[in-house]
């Protein structure tokens, strides 16, 4: 707190003095293989698990030598040397990956058990009734910590809970709910040390409320702006009579631990907190080239800024190009079968990856669970956010998840978890997490879909650091491209257009053959005009390319086929044949992946054009129910055309 006070620790800081005998009593029931996730209060937990203060405090000052290397800061804390995977800034959304650590290790037949803190105002949170349903419904060894402190930030449980005793909760859930003194390290241990001997025991989940008392103000530095939503009279009385430390140390005194043996505890203490304040102290900042350092597991190219031009251009061709030939071992079959084989091989090559999602057997998955059954196979309850969640934790303690979201248009409800947890985890945790992930999002454009399930939500998502794009349009790309994306080591979405479904083509049969994610084909070469298109784009503009053949008019046509990061070369490289270039896409206008496509080539291949970039896109209006709107909302083939010829 002095550091803090004396500017040496930026940003917020939010203490955890007056809840220490809930964190330690639980953390001191787990092994040391056992993981926790915590909350912004994340200061007590990792000392609770057993980290070096070195590290931890290095951290908070934002030095290199941080145990999150200067990533993540007060708020989020991670050590998984021992077993701290993360914690979260964001209110209860630790919950689902705490869950989704416990789904692992309940498939990998390891009785490894997470402990799960969060604040009584979590408990509000979706995360956390969808959360402990799928812990009840599977028997997950999980242990959920409710840290009642009596405020989320200023508001109080009674004006926040219509029913202020959290632990009745639990009944609806099937499962254990405890209270217990929060200020009684004691208690608390006996409490998380039998959830944890029934986690253990396969029996499932528990739920533990310790009612503790907050000392400090949510953070320090936080200025109440009208009257004090707590007594001074009320701080001092919880300071004074119920402080956990001198709890603690009136009980050892009264079991016969001399006086003389706590001092030499409470010294030793205060000399390991020193020489942490001293070693963080001299610590470096960490440097500005290294800014981009732990974004990614597998290997990628993190766009910064540049201007090329020209100059930037490989006139000897790209390995996109190179790609395009088909394989001599091939058979036809459609899009969607060859994005069930595609999951399908993988799931035979490595026993960690798992597919988890609404109605499976819908979308394509009745071949795949009939082949590895249920324990492969999880169809979720519609709780979106929360499996995604529960995903990324199986993602980070072991397993390789395929998140089936079924309509994409349902992906904003896991975007929460997608944005602040599978992207940034990485990261700010210092590269010390992987997240293996696929999210899978069918895309139902027409077909009188209406607004709610016809978005083409990819381009919410290119704006979000950490994430990998896939939007194939052939079976033989989506099929490449899907195995790929299984097999990285970092989240990758997967936007797939169901109007290309149906069409066949030439698929490869070798179970290792994969198409690298960043890469583009050139589907058409052509002389006079680049046309680039975005997923289920590419069949109005294969129709238009056809007919402006018939005129002699030479298109060559770029699928960008990964969409995060853009095969930028590719695109100089046929423009530098062209001179033109027309960008189609079923993506509303404003800052769709076109926006940034032309941005770009006009940053950096501005000499290469002989006339300005035209982008067909859907206008800025929801998809409309009636057919009669429906019907030319998208770019067609006509739309395709004019283009075409308005830059010739």
């Amino acid at each position: 707190m002095r550091q803090f006070k004396d500017d040496k620790i930026p940003g917020w800081f939010h203490s955890t003095v007056g809840q220490e005998a809930a964190i330690v009593g639980a953390c001191l029931a787990l092994r040391d293989d056992d993981g926790i996730t915590g909350t912004h209060r994340s200061h007590g937990h990792p000392i609770g698990k057993g980290a070096h203060l070195d590290a931890l405090m290095a951290e908070l000052m934002g030095k290199e030598g941080g145990v999150c290397k200067g990533r993540g800061g007060s708020m989020h804390f991670a050590d998984n040397s021992v077993g701290i995977i993360s914690e979260s800034g964001v209110v209860g959304g630790g919950i689902p990956l705490a869950t989704g650590c416990a789904f692992s290790a309940k498939l990998r037949s390891v009785d490894q058990v997470t402990l799960c803190f969060f604040g009584d105002g979590a408990v509000n949170q979706g995360t956390f009734h969808e959360s402990l349903n799928m812990a009840s419904l599977w028997k997950l060894p999980v242990i959920y910590l409710c840290e009642n402190n009596g405020y989320a930030m200023t508001t109080t449980v009674a004006q926040s809970h219509g029913q202020p005793d959290i632990a009745l909760r639990a009944a609806g859930y099937g499962m254990p709910g405890v209270t217990v003194d929060g200020q009684d390290v004691s208690a608390v241990y006996e409490a998380a040390a039998q959830a944890v001997t029934r986690a253990r025991a396969g029996e499932g989940p528990t739920l533990i409320v310790a009612n503790t008392h907050r000392f400090d103000e949510h953070n320090f530095g936080l200025v109440i702006p009208r009257e004090p939503y707590r007594s001074v009279e009320e701080v001092e009385a919880h300071k004074r009579e119920r402080d956990p430390i001198l709890l603690c140390r009136t009980v050892l005194l009264e079991e016969g631990i001399n006086e003389k043996s706590l001092i030499a505890i409470e010294d030793e203490v205060a000399q390991a907190v020193k020489e942490a304040v001293q070693f963080a102290l001299a610590n470096p900042m960490p440097q500005p080239e290294t800014l981009s350092d732990y974004m990614f597991n597998s290997p990628l190219q993190v766009i910064t800024t540049s201007r090329l031009g020209w100059r930037g251009i490989n006139r000897h061709g790209t390995d996109a190009q190179k790609l395009a030939a088909t394989p001599s071992s091939h058979i036809q079959m459609t899009y969607l079968e060859a994005l069930v084989q595609a999951q399908m091989e993988e799931m035979d090559r490595d026993e960690r990856v798992v597919l988890m999602g609404e109605d499976i057997s819908v979308h394509g998955g009745a071949k795949l669970i009939e082949r590895f059954g249920n324990n492969r196979i999880w169809n979720m309850p519609i709780s979106e956010g929360s499996f995604t969640g529960l995903g990324i934790g199986a993602a980070i303690n072991g397993l390789r998840p395929i998140v089936d979201l079924s309509g994409a248009s349902f992906v904003y409800l896991a975007s929460d978890q997608i944005i602040n947890q599978a992207s940034k985890l990485r990261y700010m945790t210092g590269g010390q997490i992987h997240i293996p992930i696929v999210f899978r999002c069918c895309m139902f454009s027409v077909g009188s879909e209406a607004a709610q399930h016809a978005d083409r939500p990819y381009p919410f998502f290119m704006n979000v650091p950490g994430l990998k794009i896939i939007s194939p349009t052939s079976a033989a790309d989506i099929k490449g491209l899907m195995k790929s994306a299984i097999r990285d080591g970092d989240p990758v979405l997967v936007f797939e257009d169901a109007r290309l479904w149906a069409l066949k083509s030439d698929v490869p049969t070798d179970p290792d053959h994969v198409i690298p994610i960043g890469k583009a084909d050139v589907k058409r070469e052509g002389r006079d005009v680049t046309l680039l298109a975005i997923a289920g784009a590419i069949r109005p503009t294969m129709e238009a390319v056809d007919a402006l053949t018939e005129e002699n008019i030479s298109v060559e046509v770029i699928d960008p086929r990964t969409l995060k990061p853009l095969d930028h070369e590719a695109i100089k490289m046929s423009i530098a044949k062209t001179g033109r270039l027309v960008i189609v896409e079923n993506g509303h206008r404003v800052c769709n992946v076109g926006s940034e496509i032309a941005a770009v080539m006009a940053e950096e291949a501005f000499d290469l054009l002989k006339r300005p970039i035209l982008r067909l896109s859907a206008p800025d209006i929801h998809v409309p129910f009636s057919p009669s709107l429906e019907k030319d909302f998208f770019p067609t083939k006509d739309h395709i055309i004019a283009a075409v010829r308005l830059l010739l």
